[in-house]
């Protein structure tokens, strides 16, 4: 099975706080869905600024993830 963390990221972004997210709600979800799948956990979109991110807690951390060069990042401190 492919990654999905290996797969690029076509969707368009717009920058938050030097993070690059989703602009669109619908292109999140469908990330957030393979993630979720990847990860065996629950991933959901949350509006941050003017993007969308995906997030959810594994063991017990919250994490965020974005777009980076065309990948998912996992995102630290993330300015709501």
């Amino acid at each position: 099975m492919e990654d999905i963390f290996s797969k690029a990221v076509f969707e368009q972004t717009v920058i938050h706080n030097n993070n690059e997210l989703f602009k669109g709600q619908g292109a999140a979800k469908g990330w957030a869905d393979k993630l979720a799948k990847e990860l065996g956990v629950q991933v959901e979109v949350k509006k941050i600024g003017n993007g969308w991110a995906l997030c959810a807690t594994m063991d017990g951390v919250q994490c965020t993830w974005g777009v980076y060069g065309q990948r998912l990042k996992r995102i630290d401190d993330v300015a709501q």
